[in-house]
């Protein structure tokens, strides 16, 4: 495995285990890498604040890079700033927290391979073991709310909760992939063994968007663990 990466980073469950994985490997974590779309001003992945992330980088003393790109131009603008990153940190690779969606593989890989390094995959596994995945993401740690979920799978009752014990017996009486691989929910994490403080959430406001529903933090900040 590459011994000095960036990682893409959303914020979420995914990003946060994975990280804790290349770590733990002895994997050099260079920076923290988030596209923010100019369209929405807020990250692609989750449509987070840009603040929320940034308390997170701090929180784990990681460098933060963010990518301003358009929905046109993604994929230039992401190669196009990994390889100015590449020579700024020196990187051999960038890993992704993707665990089973080829056509999600395929992109960074040759996104990576233009930048000139390559794409590292630390949580990769078959479809069937996400429900391990989430009971190691559960069992590990780290904390995360959920603050988006797709509206065809999960109603707003999910929002606000917690990935605990009781997250993983009701996510799998759903039809579900219970990380939510699809989309069909994402987390925004506050709190983990790699935080030196933890993300204090409050003043929540849930936002109607086209097809999904978003709790929306309004107070946020870093406080002793």
């Amino acid at each position: 495995m590459n011994n000095r990466v960036a990682l893409s980073w959303s914020g979420g469950k995914d990003s946060s285990l994975a990280l804790d994985v290349l770590i733990n490997k002895g994997v050099e974590v260079a920076c923290l890498l988030t596209t923010v779309p100019a369209e929405i001003g807020r990250t692609f992945g989750h449509g987070e604040k840009i603040e929320l992330i940034s308390l997170q980088a701090k929180a784990l003393s990681i460098p933060l890079a963010f990518v301003s790109c358009s929905f046109e131009d993604y994929t230039q603008r992401f190669v196009d700033d990994l390889k100015k990153i590449k020579e700024e940190y020196s990187l051999t690779g960038i890993a992704f927290g993707d665990l089973y969606l080829e056509g999600h593989r395929e992109w960074g890989e040759k996104a990576a391979a233009e930048a000139g390094i390559e794409a590292v995959y630390p949580l990769w596994m078959e479809e069937k073991d996400s429900i391990k995945a989430l009971e190691t993401f559960i069992d590990s740690g780290y904390k995360a709310k959920v603050i988006r979920v797709c509206e065809d799978v999960l109603d707003s009752s999910w929002l606000g909760r917690d990935l605990d014990s009781a997250f993983l017996r009701d996510i799998q009486n759903v039809n579900a992939c219970p990380m939510g691989e699809s989309g069909e929910y994402h987390t925004y994490v506050y709190d983990g063994p790699l935080f030196s403080q933890k993300i204090q959430l409050a003043s929540p406001k849930l936002i109607q968007l086209e097809t999904t529903k978003k709790l929306e933090f309004e107070a946020y900040q870093l406080t002793e663990k």
